[in-house]
């Protein structure tokens, strides 16, 4: 009878060890899969930093032109190359961007 007993604890055991290996299986995956999802997270919130940083520039840029005292046709020439020269800088920080 003891022995009866005794196999039934270790059949019970060994169900038990094996559904615990189970979880830990799926919640290693589920782990990983977070990481992922962290990473991805991370790097949109990088890009949007970078993006939020180059229209502040661009404001920046912006309130310096339109607080000179210039001329009417200087200020609209002061303008056009100003905004040439932050086209390109968003051209530079997409190529960067996609180097990443």
């Amino acid at each position: 009878m003891s022995n009866e007993i005794f196999r039934t604890e270790i059949t019970n055991l060994d169900r038990k060890v094996k559904l615990l290996l189970n979880e830990h299986s799926h919640l290693k995956q589920e782990i990983e899969s977070l990481k992922r999802q962290n990473n991805l997270l991370e790097s949109k919130v990088s890009e949007k930093e970078v993006a939020l940083s180059g229209f502040q520039n661009q404001m920046k840029i912006s309130k310096i032109v339109e607080s000179m005292v210039a001329g009417e046709e200087n200020t609209t020439e002061l303008k056009e190359v100003i905004d040439g020269y932050i086209k390109e800088i968003d051209k530079c920080i997409a190529h960067l961007s996609e180097a990443k």
